[in-house]
Formats: C-alpha cells, structure tokens, sequence
C-alpha cells in the first residue's frame, strides 16, 4: 500500500494596510531606526488598528483568499487548526470563529498554542488527521494581532512585533513530496524568561495588574536569543542528518521571523547561503505564528514542485523544531 502524506496544495496570507515604521515608533518610545535595524533587523511591520477587530479578522481573511485560490468550498473542509498566542477571547476558540466567519461547517476546529512555534504545531498535528486516512482537507492557519499585547512604551519588545495571518491548505497525496519529517521539543524551564505576566488563571485580570502593565509580552531577550540560536539551529542540523541531506539538497529554509542574527546563525550552523533563505523580517517583523506561512505566500511563485524545505521555528514554553517539506506544486 502506498504510503499517505500531507500535501500542502496551497497558500495565503493577509497583513493589514496600517505600517508602522522605525520612524514612527521612535517618536512614540526612546528607539531610533539604526538601533532596530542593527539588533533585530526590522524596519517597519503592519498593525491592525481598526477596534474591535481581532485575530479571527486577520484569520478569516487569509483563509478566504487560500479557498478561492484553490477553488476550494467552505463544506468541503474537514478540520480547521488556528495557532495563535493573541485569540479573540478566552473562548471559544478563534478557529471557531474564522470558521463561522468563512462558512465552513462541515468541519470541527480548534486553537493551538505554543508560542512562535505554533503554526510548527499545527502543521505536523494536521498532517497527522491526514496521514491517517481520515481527512482529506485540512487547513491550518496562524494569526496573530501581537499589537494588541504590545507594551508601546518598551523598547526592548515594542519594535519586534506585527500583525498578520497565513493559512495552508493540506490534502493527501501518494507522490513524494508533503510533509516528509519533523523534530519537535519543548522545555517547561523557559516559561520564566518569555510570558505573559497577567491574564491567566494564576494571576487572573485586576485593576493591579492592568496598572502595573503586565497584560504585555514580558521578554528577557539576552536569555531568549541565546537559547533562540542554539535550539532552532541544532535541531534543523538535527533533521537534516536524520535525513540524510546536505545543503546543497536544501532548495529552502523558512525560519522564524524573530531576530536578523537568529536567521543568520541558523542558516550559517546548516551551511545554507543567503540567497536559500526566505527572510521577510525587515517589512513585517515578528509575526509569532504567521511568520513561517507568510514567507511561504510570499515565496510561492519560486517555489518548484520537490523543492526541499525545511522550516524552522523557536518560541515561547520554551517549544522549537523544525520540519522536512517537498514541496507539492509548481505556482506558475
């Protein structure tokens, strides 16, 4: 019998038309553009700034565009998985919500959680409903509105991050190409240098709380980059020598958009050269879960039917791993 994998048969993705730039933040928090530019590499990111809109707009979106790409209908859709670290609410979940939005109702959906390597997640556990024979379209979508828990009078968070969503569409198939490997891991001990302070149900919402402005991202960046470059470049080496490849048979790296100089030591520690790694921090920043399905909507139109890729991603728990691609389709 032949072996079933989860293809990815197509791509979208949606950021909002609102650009902050370096310039413009630097009037609103003590920065300057040299400074961003030269520790984290961004120049400007999109921020959703219409109220009451959330992350299910941003979702919803990108989900819609990736159906009619696709010629794909709404009922037609098994299973819906959104990662996300900014949901719309505590519940129900935002892929109920993008679900509802969309139309699609012949499908359950749920929330994924697990930082900047959400969509990693995501990805690998709906290749799985897929793999088993079970579902035969299944989309997974990252979508992010970070701004919304964005301290703008930090500098040392306030630069990284953007709004923004990207969805996939995966379907079986029997030819060589999907989802061929991944490596994920986790470790508990990094909760201390990355969270949320308040919110949640050990330190639940108060006025304190809200007046001491800890419903913001909390980052001990130091600690962060340090395990940031050792985790997501060692297990991307790892996979590739699970695998038996060599940089030259890496068409990509799609890495996490988090930091210029994680890219680079990430991309040197594999041996792949500059122009084999998909980098669109400068113009979006860190997206947390949309970043790796950004890149490959943005990429599309060079990307080859059996291109090898390999995504990689590191994030919040601490949680990292990366994952082995052919990719499935020719764009043009």
């Amino acid at each position: 019998m032949s072996t079933i994998r989860a293809a990815i048969t197509g791509v979208n993705g949606y950021v909002p038309e609102y650009i902050l730039t370096n310039e413009e933040l630097s009037k609103m928090v003590d920065t300057t553009d040299k400074w961003i530019m030269e520790r984290i590499g961004i120049k400007e990111r999109h921020i959703l700034r219409e109220p009451k809109l959330g992350s299910s707009h941003l979702g919803a979106i990108a989900v819609e565009g990736l159906l009619k790409k696709t010629n794909t209908k709404p009922e037609d859709i098994d299973l819906l998985i959104c990662a996300t670290v900014t949901p719309d609410m505590q519940f129900p979940a935002t892929a109920n919500i993008i679900s509802d939005k969309i139309g699609i109702r012949n499908a359950f959906s749920f929330d994924l959680n697990a930082g900047c390597s959400g969509f990693l997640y995501a990805l690998n556990t709906a290749s799985k409903y897929i793999e088993s024979g079970l579902y035969k379209k299944v989309i997974v979508v990252g979508a992010e509105k970070m701004s919304s828990i964005v301290d703008y009078t930090d500098r040392s968070t306030c630069p990284i991050f953007g709004d923004g969503a990207g969805a996939i569409l995966l379907e079986p198939t029997i030819e060589n190409v999907g989802v061929i490997d991944s490596i994920l891991r986790s470790d508990g001990v990094g909760r201390v240098h990355l969270h949320q302070k308040a919110g949640g149900s050990i330190n639940p919402a108060s006025h304190e709380t809200v007046d001491a402005r800890e419903h913001f991202i909390y980052q001990e960046g130091q600690a962060v980059f340090k395990w940031a470059v050792s985790k997501m470049a060692d297990i991307s080496v790892e996979l590739m020598e699970k695998n038996n490849l060599n940089s030259e048979d890496l068409n990509w790296l799609v890495p996490h958009q988090a930091n210029m100089r994680i890219i680079e030591a990430t991309s040197r520690r594999m041996g792949i050269p500059n122009n084999k790694v998909m980098i669109n921090i400068e113009k979006y920043g860190n997206t947390t879960a949309a970043t790796l399905p950004l890149c490959l909507w943005e990429w599309e139109p060079k990307l080859k039917k059996g291109d090898n890729l390999i995504l990689a991603a590191f994030g919040a728990g601490f949680t990292w791993g990366a994952t082995y691609i052919k990719w499935a389709y020719n764009a043009n």
